[in-house]
């Protein structure tokens, strides 16, 4: 078994262009039937913001792979000086059992996350509602680990070509020196970055909107800019009457996603939203014209994603085989 720490990753470094292909492909397989992965359950106790998730999960494409990720998410911890989130993931010889590799630090979680929110972005873009639309600017608030691995990977596929600027706010006071290396910030179509002092300075003029925080209560209470893109990775940051015009829904699963107080779940028993009204991320990947036909300009794309044990699982194995491939990390009995 290959024992990978956050240092190993690092060292294998981040392809944005291929991740974005492991989530399409694991996509694919997802919607085809081709994986198997049970509704995670939350453990919780004490404390009720706080949860442990289990994340179990095979998927038969790009590699075919089994795995787990368990995963705690302790708000709190922030004050104190602590990450977040902490994980570990364990993959699996699908037809042996046998453990293969013990990835350590919530790290690739973010990196899973980002890649996701890549992957249907540069779909919806090339949709004819936005196909027309660039530079756009995009807004991403809350610069914890996962914000800020979502503008790396803005500048990384999308550059100032496509993405004019990123307004960025948080509610802490946290510099934002280390959004970009020095070489990412330095390089050709990097995106400028602009720090603001309210949410709202950020969500009211952008194109594209990234949720990216632990917010402990709905603060988002206005609806988004016209035919903006609403990419709502933390999932509870918005009362129901701003997302009420929402031109198209897009979930990655909505057996997941609609439960455990999230947006959607509110929107299910405040406006009655169903599965039926939504559409699958498989889907819009594959196919984003349809997926917002019959989407006027003023509407909205809002994406749910409560995050797949499939694409965990499936770039967990992307990083241990290039791991294997370069010699990375350390081999255990």
């Amino acid at each position: 078994m290959r024992y990978l720490n956050e240092a190993d990753l690092e060292l294998i470094g981040v392809d944005w262009e291929a991740l974005v292909q492991v989530i399409r492909s694991a996509a694919g397989a997802y919607a085809g039937g081709e994986c198997a992965q049970p509704i995670k359950p939350y453990l919780k106790f004490g404390d009720a913001r706080n949860r442990i998730i289990a994340m179990p999960a095979y998927v038969s494409q790009p590699l075919r792979t089994a795995g787990l990720k368990w995963i705690a998410s302790y708000p709190g911890n922030i004050a104190a000086g602590l990450p977040r989130a902490h994980s570990v993931t364990v993959l699996n010889d699908p037809d042996s059992g046998v453990p293969t590799a013990f990835i350590k630090g919530s790290y690739i979680s973010a990196i899973r996350t980002a890649a996701v929110s890549g992957a249907l972005l540069g779909s919806l873009l090339e949709a004819k509602l936005h196909r027309e639309r660039v530079p756009l600017e995009a807004a991403i608030i809350g610069m914890g680990p996962i914000g800020r691995t979502h503008a790396r990977m803005l500048n990384a596929l999308f550059g100032s070509e496509r993405i004019s600027r990123i307004r960025v706010y948080d509610n802490r006071d946290i510099g934002c020196s280390d959004w970009l290396s020095e070489d990412e910030a330095r390089g050709d179509g990097a995106i400028p970055i602009e720090r603001v002092a309210a949410w709202e300075e950020a969500y009211r003029s952008a194109d594209i909107v990234f949720t990216c925080t632990a917010a402990p209560e709905r603060y988002i209470n206005e609806p988004p800019k016209p035919g903006s893109i609403l990419m709502h990775v933390s999932l509870r940051d918005y009362t129901p009457a701003a997302l009420e015009g929402a031109g198209a829904v897009i979930v990655d699963s909505w057996e997941e996603v609609c439960r455990a107080d999230t947006d959607i779940e509110r929107l299910h028993q405040a406006r009655h939203l169903e599965e039926k009204q939504t559409v699958a991320l498989a889907d819009a990947l594959k196919r984003p014209d349809s997926a917002l036909a019959g989407m006027s300009g003023d509407g909205f794309v809002l994406f749910a994603p409560m995050g797949l044990a499939v694409f965990d699982v499936a770039i967990a194995a992307y990083y241990a085989a290039e791991a294997e491939r370069m010699g990375i990390g350390k081999l255990l009995d």
